[in-house]
Parts: structure tokens; sequence; C-alpha cells
């Protein structure tokens, strides 16, 4: 089973990445929170990762830090949540404010995440609020407020609107980059509008 890759980073896009190592290039599923640590392409990178393997398929899920990979394994952990919602969910809060909702088995924070519906959202509160309640203490993380959540999410719902526009995903990434670092009050309006004036 690999549970680590290391090498130079081929491509990159806001679901997947290709990492060579050793002249094979191997692809892996990534949450937005990895992808927005990734470094550019050509350069080096390490994820800690997860095989999993079914009759018919064979798929890598790439993660950043431990925190990331726990909290996947946590998710899948739950009836009814496989490794793609899983990284949907991670993709759709961050990783701090996940580990502190689902601690607090705060549904109703858990069902904002797009894709969480309200049965799965009282699941993951329900069997997982003593896991995570116990991750947050050995980890002694402090409470992540909801602004850099709803930033990350903000800056996936520009990224996902660029790309239905037409635009590649790698040139949409660097347009909202960019626009995140010149915007202000952050909302999904003047992301897009400012987005839209640098790729112009």
């Amino acid at each position: 089973m690999i549970a680590h890759l290391s090498g130079v980073l081929l491509t990159k896009m806001p679901q997947s990445i290709i990492i060579d190592v050793g002249g094979v290039g191997y692809e892996a599923m990534v949450p937005l929170s990895t992808f927005y640590a990734l470094p550019e392409t050509n350069e080096r990178v390490g994820l800690l990762i997860y095989t999993h393997v079914r009759e018919d398929a064979l798929t890598l899920f790439g993660f950043h830090t431990r925190l990331e990979k726990d909290l996947f394994l946590m998710l899948i952990s739950v009836s009814g949540i496989g490794p793609k919602l899983a990284v949907n969910v991670l993709s759709g809060i961050g990783p701090e404010e996940l580990l502190g909702a689902m601690a607090k088995g705060d549904a109703l924070r858990l069902q904002a995440i797009p894709g969480v519906g309200k049965k799965t959202a009282e699941r993951i509160a329900l069997e997982l609020k003593d896991r995570a309640s116990k991750a947050l203490g050995d980890k002694n993380l402090p409470q992540v407020t909801a602004p850099q959540g709803e930033e990350r999410r903000i800056m996936g719902d520009a990224l996902s609107a660029l790309v239905n526009l037409g635009y590649s995903a790698k040139s949409a990434n660097m347009a909202v980059d960019k626009a995140r670092s010149r915007v202000g009050e952050m909302t999904l309006e003047g992301l897009i509008r400012e987005a839209l004036r640098t790729l112009s």
C-alpha cells in the first residue's frame, strides 16, 4: 500500500495532481486545502497518501498534513461516506474548523458543506463526535474562526465559476490567487470580477 509520495509535481488541478516519482507519474485526488498548499509545477513535493483499492480501480488520495489525512480516515469510517465525498467535505471547510465542528457535534455547520445532506451531517456529528473531541484534545489545536473556512469556500466557488466559463484550471487558479491578494473584503462577486480582470 502506498502511504507517501515524494517527487516532482508534474501537473496540478483543483481536484487531482500528478507526481513524478523516479520517472513514474502517480495521479492523486486532493482536497482544496492541500491544493492551495502545493508548490508550483516542476518543483518537488511530498504528500501523505491513502490508497483506495476496489475490484476495478486503485485510486490514490493525497494530503498535505497529517490532520487532513486523519480527518479523511475518520470520514470514510462513517456509513455512506466514500473517499470522494470525504475529499469534497475537506474541500468545503478548513481542516481545523471541520475538526471543531465534528467535536461539537455541530450537524448544522456540517450540513452547510456542499454535497453534505442533513442525514449525512447528522451521521458525522453522531459517529465522530467522541473521536474528534479526543483528536482536538490531543492536538491542542486553536479554535479557527469561520472566516478562514468561508474564504476557502469562496475561492473554490470562484475557481469553479472560471473553469465553467471556459478558462483552464491552471489559468483560473493563478487568476484567483492574484485576485485574492488584491481584493479588500472577500466576496465571491468581487473575487470573480478581479480574477476576470487579471485574465483579460
